[in-house]
């Protein structure tokens, strides 16, 4: 019997002034209290025998894994694209104070659906490839071996409701996937047989984080 352990890191806090939902777009890097965060999980890391490094190849993501990255220079990042933020329609349109994208009635068609989501990609395909990403990374991280992987708040939340057998439908502003929060995922002969959570950075936590109601972030 083998097991493994595959740490997902949420990214941290990124520099967003506008209130876009960025997504998927390019050059959306961390802000100075992000890279705070980073560096703190960095410490919380720094001791652990880490075994493989798997990112999504998304800015905020990669700037996240780096100081990590840096305290265990033998190992090389896997840069895997089924760790990427989940496809949404609303990507590039301003949220901001009050959520208004939402109410923008050229966008209520894409939220005719919450139990997919119509406006974006259907739950059940982020728990498929997140699931096989880290059961990628657990093999890679070897029997016995830790494998710390960055990823983003929906498709880690779904990963792990997934394991969990829970519905994937869910209120947005009850995740529990904080900013550098991370989900520990046990693997077992190659299976997801355990979730655990935690946040270590809870202290730098901008406060109301997560309350604001988003279809994806």
């Amino acid at each position: 019997m083998t097991h493994a352990t595959v740490h997902v890191m949420r990214h941290g806090q990124v520099f967003n002034p506008d209130g876009l939902l960025y997504g998927r777009l390019p050059g959306f890097g961390l802000s100075e209290l992000g890279r705070t965060m980073a560096d703190r999980m960095a410490d919380h890391f720094a001791d652990e025998l880490l075994t493989h490094l798997r990112c999504s190849p998304l800015q905020r993501a990669r700037e996240t894994m780096a100081p990590s990255a840096a305290r265990h220079p033998e190992l090389e990042i896997v840069s895997d694209d089924r760790l990427l933020e989940a496809e949404n329609r609303f990507e590039g349109r301003v949220f901001g104070k009050g959520n208004k994208a939402l109410r923008d009635p050229r966008m209520f068609w894409h939220m005719r659906n919450p139990l997919r989501p119509s406006w974006g990609e259907a739950y059940r395909d982020i728990a498929a490839r997140m699931l096989a990403a880290l059961a990628d990374a657990a093999e890679a991280a070897g029997d016995g071996g830790t494998a710390l992987v960055v990823s983003h708040q929906l498709p880690i939340f779904i990963a792990r409701r997934a394991v969990q057998g829970k519905p994937f439908v869910h209120d947005p502003r009850k995740r529990q996937t904080t900013l550098c929060s991370v989900t520990s995922f046990t693997f077992t002969d190659g299976k997801p047989t355990d979730v655990a959570y935690e946040e270590v950075v809870r202290d730098l936590l901008p406060q109301g984080s997560g309350r604001r109601f988003r279809v994806g972030t």
